[in-house]
């Protein structure tokens, strides 16, 4: 359990994460900070043990200390905090779920060697259904597990090792972007063909998420669940056929390498 955790930015990725914390029962308080505070103050709102407050008060009293900032803006976020972060004679994790940044970068920015704790979220995690992959600088084992503990609700929270992690999130983090891009384009062509647009969307919607639990459920691979679908003859196929001839795997895994090479890149700034 802990006594307070706080999160500085509370943005789309920073709210989900602080949302999974807050449900956890795993924190008495949780603090939120803004730099438009009162989007921190409607969370606030919204959270069990949750209240608005400032990035110094986080800084100064929080055991874990979530770092939703841009991976730009990281410097100028932390710059003001190094001397209340030096003042303190307790133990603190500092999160960063910041692209391309290390842990070892975080340390670098405030030249001190505290321990870090890197993760790479994505949105889903705010209702519970998300993927978070973490690692590591100066925790020990037990603090990690503290923090999976913490963010259970947010959905599959796995530790990799931090040369894997960008990778990762090239797969998970940007992913619900293309399987966005993915339903909308099956939904428009439901409508195409004469389906009103939302129930082309509800059924594409729908149809997506019960393929994914046939993968994560069945343990079966994804192109043995392809070819039950596929009927000799039938209408499934030909669709795969024109899938294929359009370049979906390729396209998909290039969109993934992309991501992944962006994030390198990041890093490198």
């Amino acid at each position: 359990m802990y006594q307070t955790i706080g999160f500085i930015g509370t943005g789309n990725m920073g709210s989900a994460i602080a949302w999974a914390a807050a449900w956890s029962r795993q924190a008495q308080r949780v603090l939120l900070a803004n730099r438009t505070p009162i989007k921190a103050e409607s969370l606030a709102a919204q959270l069990p043990g949750a209240a608005p407050s400032t990035n110094e008060e986080i800084a100064r009293s929080a055991q874990l200390i979530f770092l939703g900032v841009k991976p730009q803006m990281m410097q100028l976020v932390l710059d003001p905090l190094e001397p209340v972060l030096r003042k303190r004679e307790d133990r603190f994790i500092l999160v960063t779920m910041a692209a391309g940044l290390s842990c070892e970068h975080i340390r670098d920015i405030l030249d001190m060697d505290c321990p870090v704790i890197r993760m790479m979220p994505n949105t889903p995690a705010a209702i519970g259904a998300g993927v978070i992959q973490y690692c590591g600088l100066g925790v020990t084992m037990e603090e990690l597990d503290s923090f999976a503990a913490l963010l259970q609700p947010a959905g599959l929270v796995d530790p990799v090792p931090e040369g894997l992690i960008d990778a990762a999130s090239a797969v998970s983090g940007c992913g619900p972007a293309f399987a966005y891009l993915f339903i909308e384009a099956l939904a428009d062509g439901g409508v195409a063909c004469g389906l009103p647009r939302d129930k082309a969307l509800s059924y594409a919607a729908q149809m997506a998420e019960g393929a994914a639990r046939m993968v994560l459920e069945s343990g079966k691979h994804p192109g043995e669940l392809k070819d039950a679908v596929c009927s000799p003859g039938g209408t499934t196929i030909q669709g795969v056929r024109v899938l294929e001839e359009r370049g979906l795997r390729a396209a998909a895994m290039d969109a993934v390498i992309a991501a992944y090479e962006k994030t390198l890149k990041l890093a490198k700034k």
